[in-house]
């Protein structure tokens, strides 16, 4: 310890430090020299206890410390006491050290003192042995003797009363006085002499005496602060005396039979601070430990309580847990004790008692918390009745103190009650419950609280140090919600309090739940009891829950979500997760709660959706969890049908997007859906899709095809919450950039199908959560809200799909604004010509399309918009379908429904009148509101095809003619086209719309045959790429693509009504403005032949889908080919490749992955009912047929009556009758065996029927064996002319055509498919191309030419004689094609035939099979189908290769022997 006293004053002791510490000594004593406590203060005895060590240290020297000490003594008289008390531990200090020097310098010190304190002191402080060293004692034996004798004098001998001698009489005469009656005369010391005179008159003892006034004070305790207390204080001034007389009456009683006036008296001594609680505590009864002891045993006894709940059968003995503290209590003093003092108002005294043991145990007595209760009560009513009062004539009963008893001071403003009532409050807990009237009060006077910090309507927390604010929560927290769980389903308790937390933060509520859910019920034993009750109740009503009983299973749930409400939700909620069919019943059930239960019925589902133990994905990782799909219909449905926050919830799905996490957004969806009514479903009718491109009246009418009933209310709410809060355009923003980032953040290691259903959730919600506010929302307060779509796609790096969508209803309220505006400047506004309401209207969308023009520039590279203009980009994604087109067949269907539901109500004659008249004025109304809106939107659509037309010129920019077209298309279909037919479904068909529109405006520097070849020609990238919902809108834009493709094939006159001499379909694109020329457009038949190769991409491309083991691609190829059903496949041969490659998907998938096999199985259904009417390949169009003939004699012509093998068509033309786009003609003799029997059967004269052929057939099978080989031979001379021909006739025309045409392109790649068709277009090719793919075709088709044809001079041979077989075949009359059609049917007849026999004669038909090649493989046409199925069974290019290097040195050699015959 630092030193009191500077070092300086020792030092310099001899001249001036004696003097200067006798002054600091005198200075602490001060003039006041009778105050004992500034004598015994702790500064004056350290100073001279460190005097005394520097003494006895030998740093002052003996002669002046005894004259020091002289000084000292003289300036106080107790000054001698506090010497010898510091010496005597100086003397122990001393005995414990080992040196000697320092024990015998105080030793003679001490010697010396006996001159300066007198001897009686020095014996009565010091310690024997010390005296005897100092040489002040002469005998230590007989001072120690004589020590005992007095010590046992004083303290052990007992006095002897003598009972008999003491006067009754005295006792009987101080009862009389004390118990007469009071008046103003008799005063606490007139008694306290009688007393005292009675003592001395009657020798009475004064102890018993004492005795006496405590009986009387106990009998009459109210006169407690007017006599007895100040006699008590004046007759024994010793508290510790008086404490043993107090004890020794609580120790003389049982612990049951203490009276109660016995514990009033000593609370009231107590209040007065006669006594002190730390003397009259050690006296009562039991001690700490045993309340502790009984404390936890309640606790682990409630504990094992709620641990038996879910056992089966519980033993008898076992039924003591259910004892109840209450009845333990009446046997504790100390409990009593504090009951006393809360009675009498003694509330510091009492809350001393309370800290002393385990929390809210005591006040678990009731006469306890009663007793606080009453204490409050009377503490708050002053504020209560400024504050509460429910009306002036109604003042209620006032609240007084009971008796005479001193109670606290009573508040009388509001921040007076955070000293004087909310402690006891916190002290009371949760036994509140036992007054409610208290609790009616405290609740109002929070509410009043909460008004006073200004949370009524801002709800923001007010820093203010006399704010009530925290202690209202703090309130809530430990004693409003816990006393509410211990009543007995109290609704009026339950809704006053919900007018109080209605006020606060949803944050700061939902903390109260938690803490009230989780925390509160761990700690209280009763509590615990409460919980195991409410949930045994649960369960047993939960087991019945159905939707017969939902109205009496209803009411009681209601009763115990009034208390309890945590426990039952919580219980609900997770039967709901398991038993997802409980939503309903449950729903409908909960309706006879209070807002409270809501709300906390909010929190929970809250909880039980940010569980972090629960996994959100399925153990496959392909699929979202049951139970957050149960949860999150459960909160659709909730929400909708009960008026329940809904910020938490929002707040929390937003939260979740800012942390990257998207699965949660199915809470989202399912609520816009269900309050909404905005439904984000993929399978939408036609009646649906048309519905959905006319105004509101109709969507809302005839668009919605889902179950659920919209309620205004209920999107108001949600509308309201999400403009409160500010959660609506953030929420869209933040699942637009979730979006984006959901495939390469969030999902980067789970499975490609969880990843496509998460990216779907996004867009599907974005859609729902988008559409819902352009309809709820007022259009001015969308304005205000929204970004301008410069920021949009800047700021918020939202792309433009995502922007244009959001911002589109704002670009139609500008224009429209705007061209109000315009029209009403006009002087004769009223009497506009219909061109001039146009004029203004086209000027208001240049206004307001010129700054979004400019805004998206930068999105691009400035070499995009030299192909594209900036405003046809802002003109395709600002427009809808609505303003494309009038569903007039929709609006048509819906007024005849009401119409005939105007006829039904009339002929309804059970309908009351008044019930009658009022639908019908109902649908006579919507009607006319109908027939107005159609007449609104066609004139809001000749506006827009006005504008159109108007900006067509400007929309693609011109720079070369050949290279323009191909990189304007590839611009507007990775631009505009894809990203949003993909968008949504109504998005599709407005793709396909615009795409038609485009080619009957006439655009400039369009080809609608280039677009429609980009689209169709390999969609293999763009199917895989797709996610589920996306494939679906894809399949419904390629089906509105092909509708209008196959209403151009379905017939010539449409076709040149609508695509001939149209920009969209020239072929010949010329520099500058040259003008076309009428051979610069495809005709019908080319078209046609168009038509047909795009059927023939679309199955090869899925056909590569569905042969790929990938899920994604087989699942979106599917999906893709249900949607475009009505319009592919159209042609037999591609319908049977796909049903097999369909087929064996199911069957693959049928024990791999259901969904495939189960889509595959319908799909596989409706393609079967579409085969009736498919249509063969020959009349889907005309192809080029090769005339193959076979060798014959000398003569030129076939004798008369007789038919040639192979009959020459006219024209070079004839039906196409193949597999898979393939002719029989020029099919790999493998693939096609029956059509190389029935070109050698057709060799011979057919003279007899076709009964007498085939039995002839049958009879001569055996002659097929020795033709087979010449057939063989004939065939593959047949294929090797005929390709010969048809590639030199295709290099000689596209010789000829880029010397006609230099910047002429073609229809597509020369790719396998295209030579295998042999689709010659007279020249006319379709697909404008770069020179690099031409100069590619040709160094591709030199090859070809090198690799497989013979040497030139033989091949000019050849070019030569296939010439003049042209020449022949330009001759055939109308006749001959007649008899060779008849002679190809007859010729299948044949082959069918001759098959049939070979399935029933195994054996025969291996002696008929063809020689094997020189690789060893067979050449059967079964065998080498099958090979050729495993490679692609569309695949061409193949089947070309295999030919070629299987047969190309058998075909040269061959070729020689054929042409030497």
């Amino acid at each position: 310890m630092a030193s009191l006293i500077s070092q300086d004053i020792w030092k310099t002791w001899e001249t001036h430090g004696h003097t200067e510490f006798v002054k600091l000594l005198a200075g602490w004593i001060g003039s006041n020299c009778s105050s004992l406590p500034s004598i015994d203060s702790k500064e004056l005895s350290r100073a001279i206890y460190e005097f005394f060590w520097q003494a006895i240290r030998g740093r002052i020297k003996k002669d002046l410390v005894l004259s020091a000490i002289g000084d000292i003594l003289v300036l106080h008289g107790d000054l001698a006491s506090v010497t010898l008390d510091v010496l005597n531990v100086i003397d122990h200090e001393t005995l414990v050290n080992d040196n000697n020097d320092e024990r015998q310098r105080l030793c003679s010190m001490l010697k010396e003192l006996e001159n300066w304190l007198s001897d009686a002191l020095i014996k009565e402080r010091l310690e024997i042995d010390t005296l005897q060293d100092c040489s002040l004692l002469k005998t230590k034996k007989i001072f120690y003797t004589r020590f005992i004798k007095v010590k046992t004098k004083l303290f052990y001998k007992q006095q002897k009363f003598n009972l008999l001698r003491e006067e009754s009489e005295g006792y009987a005469k101080l009862i009389t006085e004390l118990n007469q009656e009071i008046d103003d005369s008799i005063t606490p010391l007139y008694i306290l002499q009688v007393i005292q005179s009675l003592i001395g008159c009657f020798n009475l003892d004064p102890n018993r005496v004492l005795d006496v006034i405590m009986e009387s004070f106990e009998c009459r305790p109210q006169l407690h602060s007017r006599l007895f207390v100040p006699l008590i204080r004046s007759y024994m001034s010793d508290s510790l005396t008086l404490c043993e007389v107090l004890g020794f009456k609580f120790t003389s009683y049982d612990p049951s039979s203490t009276p109660r006036s016995l514990f009033v008296i000593t609370a009231l001594l107590l209040q007065h601070g006669v006594i002190r609680l730390d003397d009259i505590y050690r006296w009562l009864t039991p001690k700490d430990s045993e309340i502790e002891e009984s404390a936890a045993k309640e606790l682990a006894d409630a504990k094992e309580y709620s641990r038996r709940m879910n056992i089966i059968s519980v033993p008898k003995e076992d039924e003591k847990i259910e004892e109840l503290v209450e009845e333990r209590a009446p046997y504790n003093q100390k409990f009593g004790l504090c009951e006393a003092l809360l009675s009498v108002g003694a509330w510091e005294q009492a809350s001393t008692l309370l800290k002393r043991h385990p929390e809210f145990f005591v006040t678990s007595y009731r006469p306890i918390s009663s007793s606080i209760c009453k204490l409050v009560d009377y503490v708050i009513e002053p504020v209560y009745r400024k504050r509460c009062c429910i009306s002036p004539k109604l003042p209620g009963k006032p609240v007084l103190a009971v008796g005479a008893w001193n109670f606290p001071k009573a508040a009388k403003e509001m921040r007076e009650l955070r000293d004087a009532a909310f402690p006891m409050l916190l002290s009371l807990g949760p036994h509140l419950y036992n007054d409610p009237v208290l609790l009616h009060k405290l609740i109002r006077l929070c509410n009043t609280a909460l008004d006073d910090c200004g949370l009524n309507s801002s709800k923001k927390v007010q820093h203010d140090m006399d704010s009530l604010y925290f202690d209202v929560l703090t309130l809530f927290d430990v004693v409003i919600l816990p006393s509410l769980a211990l009543m007995e389903s109290n609704c009026c308790v339950a809704e006053e309090i919900w007018n109080v937390l209605k006020k606060l933060p949803y944050e700061h509520r939902y903390r109260l739940y938690g803490l009230w859910k989780n925390d509160t019920f761990q700690s209280h034993a009763l509590l615990i009891r409460r919980k195991v009750d409410c949930v045994k109740r649960i369960k047993y009503i939960m087991k019945r829950v159905s939707k017969d009983n939902v109205k009496p299973t209803g009411r009681v749930l209601g009763k115990l979500s009034h208390s309890c409400p945590g426990f039952l939700f919580d219980y609900i909620l997770s039967q709901i997760q398991i038993y997802d069919n409980l939503i309903g019943p449950v729903v409908d059930s909960l309706k006879y709660l209070t807002n409270l239960s809501y709300d906390v019925l909010g929190y929970c589902v809250l909880e039980a959706l940010s569980n972090p133990d629960k996994e959100r994905t399925n153990h496959d990782g392909t699929t979202i969890s049951m139970w957050l799909t149960a949860l999150s219909a459960f909160c659709g449905a909730i929400y909708k049908k009960y008026n329940m926050d809904l910020t938490g919830l929002l707040q929390y799905v937003a939260n979740q997007l800012k942390a990257q996490k998207s699965l949660d957004l199915l809470i989202l969806q399912e609520m816009v859906h269900k309050m909404g009514g905005i439904e984000a479903s993929e399978e939408m009718t036609k009646e649906h899709m048309e519905a959905m491109q006319g105004g509101e009246l109709l969507r809302a009418e005839a668009a919605h095809f889902g179950q659920v009933r919209v309620t205004k209310k209920a999107a108001q709410r949600l509308k309201e919450t999400l403009l409160e809060h500010n959660l609506a355009i953030p929420l869209c923003l933040l699942i637009a950039q979730q979006r984006n980032c959901v495939v390469y953040r969030e999902t980067q290691n789970n499975h490609l199908k969880l990843v496509g259903k998460l990216y779907d959730q996004c867009q599907d919600t974005l859609v729902q959560l988008g559409t819902f506010l352009a309809l709820n929302m007022s259009v001015d307060d969308y304005v205000r809200r929204l970004p301008q779509l410069g920021s949009l796609l800047s700021d918020y790096h939202i792309h433009a799909d995502v922007a244009f969508f959001l911002a589109r209803p704002m670009f139609a309220h500008s224009i429209n604004s705007k061209y109000d505006e315009l029209r009403r400047a006009e002087k004769n506004s009223k009497n506009l010509l219909p061109a001039q309401k146009t004029q203004k209207y086209l000027e208001a969308v240049r206004l307001v399309m010129t700054p979004i023009c400019e805004s998206v520039r930068p999105l691009c590279a400035p070499r995009v918009w030299e192909d594209l203009s900036p405003q046809f980009f802002a003109t395709f994604w600002s427009l809808t379908v609505y303003d494309l087109s009038v569903p007039s067949t929709a609006y048509e269907r819906e007024v005849q429904r009401l119409k005939l539901a105007i006829q039904q109500t009339n002929e309804n004659r059970d309908l009351p009148a008044s019930k009658r008249k009022k639908e019908l004025d109902r649908c006579t109304a919507l009607m006319d509101k109908l027939l107005e809106e159609e007449k609104k939107q066609k004139d809001h659509n000749e506006r827009i095809m006005a504008r159109l037309t108007q900006e067509k010129d400007g929309w693609f920019l011109c720079r070369a003619a050949k290279l323009a077209k191909t990189e304007t298309i590839t611009q507007f279909l990775q631009l505009c086209l894809f990203p949003r037919c993909v968008f949504t479904a109504i998005d599709a068909l407005f793709c396909a719309r615009f795409v038609q529109l485009m080619h009957n405006l006439k655009t400039p520097n369009f080809s609608t045959l280039i677009c429609y070849d980009r689209i169709f020609c390999d969609i293999t990238y763009t199917v895989t790429s797709c996610t589920e919902n996306e494939a679906n809108r894809y399949g419904r834009f390629l089906c509105a693509m092909l509708e209008t493709v196959m209403h151009w094939h379905s017939s010539k006159k449409i076709f040149d009504e609508e695509c001939a001499n149209y920009p969209g379909f020239v072929t010949k694109f010329r520099v500058g403005n040259q003008p076309s020329e009428t051979n610069d457009h495809v005709d019908f038949e080319n078209y046609r032949h168009v038509v047909h190769k795009w059927h023939h991409k679309i199955a090869k491309a899925l056909v590569v889908c569905l042969e790929s083991k990938d899920y994604v691609q087989i699942r979106n190829a599917l999906i893709v080919l249900i949607r475009i059903l009505p319009f592919f496949p159209v042609i037999t041969p591609l319908g049977s490749v796909i049903d097999r490659h369909v087929e064996s998907v199911r069957n693959e998938q049928k024990d791999k992955r259901q969904d495939l096999s189960a889509m595959a199985i319908s799909y596989s259904g409706q393609l079967k009912n579409k085969k009736a009417s498919m249509i063969p390949e020959y009349d889907f169009h005309l192809v080029n047929r090769k005339p193959v003939t076979k060798t014959a004699p000398q003569s030129a012509h076939p004798p008369a009556g007789t038919t040639n093998a192979v009959t020459q068509p006219e024209n070079g033309v004839s039906k196409h009758d193949g597999v898979n786009g393939v002719d029989k003609t020029s099919t790999n003799p493998q693939d096609t065996p029956s059509s190389t029997q029935s070109e050698s059967q057709s060799s011979t004269p057919v003279t007899v029927g076709i009964n007498k052929e085939m039995k002839k057939e049958l009879r001569e099978t055996n002659k097929v064996k020795e033709k087979e080989k010449d057939r063989h031979k004939d065939v593959i001379e047949k294929r090797e002319e005929t390709s010969d021909r048809s590639r030199e006739k295709r290099t000689k025309e596209r010789k000829e055509d880029r010397e006609d045409r230099p910047h002429s392109g073609k229809v597509d790649r020369e790719d396998e498919w295209t030579e295998r068709d042999r689709e010659s277009y007279n020249g006319s090719n379709v697909e404008a191309t770069d020179p690099d793919r031409d100069t590619k075709r040709r160094k591709t088709d030199a090859n070809l030419t090198t690799k497989s044809r013979p040497s030139s001079p033989e091949r000019e041979r050849r070019l030569e004689k296939a010439e003049r077989k042209e020449r022949r075949n330009v001759q055939e009359t109308e006749e001959e094609r007649r008899e060779r059609k008849g002679e190809r049917k007859r010729d299948r007849l044949l082959e069918d035939a001759l098959m049939d026999v070979k399935r029933r004669k195994e054996d025969e038909r291996e002696k008929v099979r063809s020689p094997r090649h020189g690789n060893g493989s067979p050449s059967d046409g079964n065998g080498d189908r099958r090979g050729h199925n495993r490679e692609s069974p569309l695949s061409r290019e193949a089947s070309d290769r295999s030919f070629e290097r299987t047969d190309r040195p058998e075909r040269a050699r061959r070729s020689t022997d054929s042409k030497r015959r």
